[in-house]
């Protein structure tokens, strides 16, 4: 029987926040605008108030008028993801990645190493708050859904275990809206069959949720006696880097959404370029006044991370979009990551090196003197409120 590791970084935006800005400590912090969007995430002193992640910022500020708020700060959250994750190389060789802020180790076979798994996490939560200052909860379980579970169990700064002989019992005691995949919709069907733990779906044959669910209904079956995938994936990387701003005021004017479309490609780009990466998709994503949502991509025939690239190709699709309504959000991402072997013309190579040592020389001005350091032309001057 395996032994799956899930870490969890506490509040994991607002937490870097307090960390890295004592005078936040202890107070409720929200990640987002003040007046526009939602709360990307925030600290367990705000959600005594009742504020959760996704969160309408209007409702929070409502509900904790007392809040603080700061805009995110996505480089620096991934800057200190890589030092999370390469700590966690330290405890396990099989490592996946599951996000910005989460991660499985299959653990199995390292008592040997660490002894026992209390020992090992222990190990890991302070090596964790030696090297970052952050919290994190801990679950270990047979499968990996199970852990993923237990490292919620007993937030925040939580170590929760769950052993092969305990997990029937567990299984009795969770609530079947717990389970991946159950939503709301999947909540309402299970109801009419009065089940409401994980344990209950036993109650009906595999041949009867497979028949009335399909594929939904077997992987609900399987994970209700407590089966799942105990696979960790090293090496799983991000498909996909984006920037994202919703405005203060919505607007229609071409010029300023431009603005922000290169502040995005500069973004993005610069996190391509750390990552050692390139991307032949561009997307543009647009939210209006009154919350549709819509995207339009564009896929080139060589992959970049040139910031110039980026910004030409999302500039293009917007310009292809009739602006019948104002704009409330406007972003950019980069995905179908890919480094083929490329010929260009003997000009267009120059001129792709030329871009290429100019984004290096400006990363470097940036690290050493901050982001604000160095500002394009067509940027100077405009106000990065979002």
């Amino acid at each position: 029987m395996k032994r799956i590791l899930h870490l969890d970084m506490d509040a994991f935006f607002a937490s870097v926040e307090q960390v890295d800005n004592p005078h936040l400590r202890g107070r409720p912090v929200m990640v987002g605008g003040r007046d526009r969007g939602v709360v990307a995430a925030c600290s367990y002193e705000a959600r005594r108030f009742g504020v959760r992640s996704a969160m309408p910022s209007a409702e929070a500020r409502r509900r904790c008028p007392q809040g603080v708020f700061v805009p995110g700060r996505m480089h620096r959250y991934k800057e200190v993801s890589l030092r999370i994750m390469a700590l966690l190389e330290d405890f396990s060789p099989l490592v996946e990645q599951a996000s910005v802020d989460e991660a499985y180790l299959d653990i199995t076979g390292m008592e040997l190493l660490f002894g026992s798994p209390e020992r090992l996490a222990a190990a890991l939560k302070q090596a964790i708050r030696e090297h970052t200052g952050l919290p994190c909860s801990i679950g270990i379980a047979p499968v990996k859904f199970l852990a993923k579970i237990a490292s919620d169990y007993d937030k925040p700064d939580g170590l929760f275990i769950l052993g092969p002989e305990k997990v029937a019992e567990f299984l009795r005691r969770l609530p079947v809206a717990k389970i991946p995949g159950v939503g709301k919709r999947g909540l309402e069907r299970l109801r009419t069959l009065n089940i409401h733990y994980a344990a209950d779906v036993q109650r009906y044959s595999p041949d009867f949720w497979k028949s009335r669910y399909g594929k939904w209904g077997e992987s609900l079956y399987e994970r209700g006696q407590g089966r799942g995938c105990d696979v960790v994936r090293p090496g799983h990387e991000a498909k996909s880097e984006s920037a994202e701003n919703t405005f203060d005021e919505d607007t229609a004017d071409r010029d300023l959404l431009c603005r922000w479309l290169l502040l995005q490609a500069e973004r993005v780009s610069r996190s391509l370029r750390r990552m050692g990466v390139e991307g032949r998709t561009v997307t543009l994503k647009v939210k209006f006044a009154d919350f549709q949502q819509i995207t339009r991509s564009t896929t080139m025939a060589a992959p970049t991370n040139n910031t110039e690239r980026i910004f030409q190709a999302a500039a293009e699709l917007l310009a292809a979009l009739e602006l019948k309504k104002k704009v409330r959000l406007i972003g950019v991402g980069v995905s179908n990551f890919d480094v083929p072997p490329r010929q260009l013309s003997l000009l267009a190579e120059e001129r792709a090196e030329k871009q290429a040592k100019l984004d290096v020389a400006v990363d470097g001005i940036r690290e050493k003197f901050g982001g604000d350091s160095l500002v394009r032309g067509r940027l100077f001057g405009f106000r990065r409120r979002s």
